[in-house]
């Protein structure tokens, strides 16, 4: 049988990217995005077998699935906003907040494991194009670098708006993934909400929007994964298939 992935094998040093998504039932577009980069890393694409062997990736593609089922907007079955409550998620009362908090935790106490990201991904219903929302730090550096993976993303994803994206500690935003996470994990970690447009992206002038469908979601879920290549530089790893010979008559 082929040998697991380096970064699999037992007492490897893993970097672990993890995603989550549709924590508000409504948002159906952070489904396919999410849809999107699953489909892509399980893939047989080059770049996906590569990122395979270097990364660890770790997706709840479904935070609220209970509030998706009874068709809700923004709330579960209790009728909690969960991504307000990441602070003190109950055991009872937000189940789901509760096991994935403590699988990061879980993850951050091991000293094998790099918890390198985390992404939240949900939909916006007045800003178009995808755009993310970040932390905002004192260490001048830190921030800077938080502002990496987001440029990266701009090149590869022609729908991503750097210019909408923000970095904010907003005591609204308090009880969310990416704020709580962002003050637990060590400064080698970054904590990302992935917003995506309800309708609709610009390219070029301001009459140029296109509406946004179900492939385009996923496009964008594929060009976040493609992504990591090119934050950490693995893009001289991948098989590039070789040049079709000429045919001679």
């Amino acid at each position: 049988p082929p040998s697991a992935a380096a970064n699999l094998r037992p007492g490897a040093e893993q970097k672990v990217v993890f995603i989550t998504a549709r924590v508000h039932p409504g948002e159906t577009p952070s489904s396919f995005v999410c849809q999107g980069i699953i489909d892509f890393l399980v893939s047989q694409h080059p770049i996906a077998k590569v990122l395979r062997d270097h990364l660890v990736f770790k997706i709840a593609p479904m935070l609220n699935p209970d509030g998706v089922y009874l068709g809700n907007y923004r709330c579960s079955l209790m009728g909690f906003d969960l991504n307000r409550h990441w602070a003190n998620p109950s055991p009872w009362a937000h189940p789901t907040l509760h096991g994935v908090k403590q699988l990061i935790i879980e993850m951050y106490n091991n000293p094998k494991i790099n918890l390198e990201f985390y992404i939240d991904i949900h939909a916006h219903s007045t800003m178009m194009n995808g755009f993310m929302y970040g932390n905002i730090f004192e260490d001048e550096e830190r921030f800077q670098r938080q502002a990496v993976f987001p440029k990266l993303l701009c090149q590869n994803a022609e729908d991503f708006s750097y210019s909408s994206t923000s970095f904010n500690r907003d005591a609204v935003k308090a009880g969310t993934g990416r704020r709580f996470l962002g003050g637990l994990l060590n400064d080698t970690s970054y904590c990302y909400t992935l917003e995506v447009s309800f309708y609709s992206y610009v390219l070029g002038g301001p009459t140029s929007a296109v509406p946004y469908t179900e492939e385009a979601y996923m496009k964008l879920g594929r060009n976040v994964a493609r992504t990591f290549l090119d934050y950490y530089r693995l893009n001289s790893l991948v098989e590039r298939p070789l040049a079709p010979t000429p045919k001679t008559r």
